[in-house]
């Protein structure tokens, strides 16, 4: 395979018979070509193999729970109290070595106590293709005859190392280290061969970048024969689930998140995730989540392995049922809430089931916000006795109405809505609820800078010759205009009053602006709710 390079054509991967023949990774195509004339390339696809690459990171999730990508050609399993469920680190390696060459894969793989460590013995080519297993305590001795390239450093330092004839790793043991950063052009670089060096040898730890966080809890199903039908993923996910709720109701938590994955004999995963308004553990409630769910899971050739994961666990604090409607309390029944909102969304998808919460606002319109339903009501405690009796009907836009009042501040004694004549018998208010004038401050500034900029263009303009009142005039007009627009610009208060007509219906309207508040022009009328 090869690449465009700085100085052409360079060599990117190479099979074992183009290696046999002296070809090696970064050599020039030109001299890859002189020492195998029949020598058969192509363009390699670095996007192609990155994204196989993640896709393969997310199969061997079948054996550990933690995979981590690490350059172009190398994954790095977390394989920690995993390996005793396949009988010890040695089968549980040939058990994915067997499935690697099964599903067309050439690979290499060694298990250290280190990721460099295995990272090292793994491209070591003196290693055969078998898994090699470090012994703890042996990184040193097995690292000693290994390629400085092992060491994962970069293209330039492990040229430069080279030149000074230290081609393997073992030979950087005995250097000194002053002496070895002493030769390097710069401090960065000799510190980065010592921390690969240290990260190898186990003396400085190294955090990896895993592909999936590790789950909470975890449980898996390994199938003797493939599942090729729905009935048995579901039987299958059903073993799980009381397998795991059993193991959370252990630890007295519940999760808010369960992940399905499904290993297919092809190589391939399927993934389902359901999650819940609150944390939860009943079995039945999860597999009513799954269940219009799993009907789009394909199978496939079959399903070699089952996983089912829960994350986001909390604390579940347990209750009693009361005996009867009369002993429950007066508030909701926030589980049976929560179990609702989440069989809506498993239908609907996320986002389906909101709620109103309150906002930190005068005006009614903007005094709450649709929030998404996360397993308990909002606190609306409070509200009403702050703001006010408040209709059960608002319309998201008031309405204009013509209304006449006895006197210009008074109440309404007659309004015509929606073409209709309506004769008020009762009225209550007013409720004045002042603007809330911080948030226009941007629009009077732009008034005031549109004008000054009139001004400005104004003067150079004129006539020297005129007549300099008449100038003075000018300006002045155009100031006054200025602040008559800055004025208008501001929002105005508003005097809400609750009417009853003579048909016995009761209204929210309200008057937008005072009389001589000199932002606009006349006060206006708008209906703005409706009493039930």
């Amino acid at each position: 395979m090869v690449e465009d390079g700085p100085k052409g054509l360079r060599i990117a991967a190479v099979n074992p018979p183009a290696r046999a023949l002296g070809v090696t990774e970064g050599l020039s195509f030109t001299d890859a070509r002189a020492r195998a004339p029949q020598l058969e390339h192509e363009d390699i696809d670095r996007a192609a193999d990155a994204q196989a690459l993640a896709a393969l990171a997310e199969w061997m999730m079948r054996w550990v729970p933690l995979v981590a990508l690490h350059g172009e050609d190398a994954m790095i399993l977390e394989t920690t109290g995993c390996d005793h469920l396949y009988g010890g680190e040695a089968d549980m390696a040939a058990a994915i070595s067997a499935k690697m060459t099964a599903s067309g894969f050439a690979h290499c793989i060694a298990l250290a106590s280190t990721p460099g460590a295995a990272f090292g013995l793994a491209h070591d080519p003196a290693r055969s293709e078998a898994p090699f297993i470090c012994a703890p305590g042996r990184e040193k001795a097995d690292l000693a005859g290994a390629p400085v390239t092992a060491l994962r450093l970069s293209a330039d330092a492990s040229q430069l190392l080279r030149r000074f004839g230290l081609t393997r790793i073992g030979q950087l043991y005995t250097v000194d280290r002053k002496s070895l950063a002493r030769r390097f052009n710069s401090r960065e670089a000799a510190d980065a061969v010592l921390l690969r060096l240290d990260q190898v040898l186990g003396l400085k730890t190294e955090p990896l970048d895993y592909v999936y966080p590790a789950p909470d809890y975890a449980v898996r199903l390994p199938c003797p024969e493939p599942l090729g039908d729905l009935e048995g993923v579901k039987e299958g996910l059903t073993r799980l689930m009381a397998k795991l709720t059993a193991e959370l109701a252990g630890h007295g938590l519940g999760a808010r998140l369960f992940d399905l994955r499904a290993f297919r004999s092809d190589g391939s995963v399927v993934s389902l995730s359901v999650s819940a308004a609150r944390a939860v553990r009943d079995p039945a409630h999860i597999h009513r989540l799954f269940r219009d769910r799993l009907e789009t899971l394909d199978p496939g050739f079959g399903i070699d392995l089952l996983l089912l994961e829960a994350r986001r666990t909390s604390p579940m604090a347990e209750s009693s049922p009361p005996l009867s409607g009369d002993l429950a309390g007066e508030g909701a029944d926030e589980a049976a809430l929560s179990r609702l909102a989440d069989r809506i969304v498993a239908k609907l998808g996320e986002g389906a089931v909101t709620v109103s919460a309150p906002f930190e606002s005068h005006l009614p319109e903007r005094a709450e916000r649709r929030l998404p339903y996360r397993g308990s009501l909002p606190d609306w405690r409070g509200q009403t006795a702050e703001t006010g009796l408040r209709p059960l009907r608002l319309f998201n836009q008031p309405e204009p109405v013509d209304v006449m009042a006895e006197v210009p501040e008074g109440p309404p004694l007659r309004f015509v809505w929606r073409r209709v004549v309506r004769k008020v018998t009762r009225a209550d208010g007013p409720e004045r609820i002042a603007p809330e004038w911080w948030l226009s401050l941007a629009a009077p500034s732009s008034a005031a800078s549109l004008k000054g900029a009139t001004l400005d263009w104004l003067s150079p303009k004129m006539d020297p010759r005129a007549d300099a009142a008449q100038i003075e005039k000018i300006r002045t007009q155009l100031q006054e205009d200025a602040r008559a627009e800055t004025r208008q610009a501001l929002p105005r208060a508003r005097d809400y009053y609750r009417v009853e007509d003579d048909t016995g219906r009761r209204y929210w309207l309200f008057r937008d602006g005072l009389y001589g508040d000199e932002r606009g022009g006349t006060p206006r009328w708008f209906m703005h709710g409706l009493f039930s």
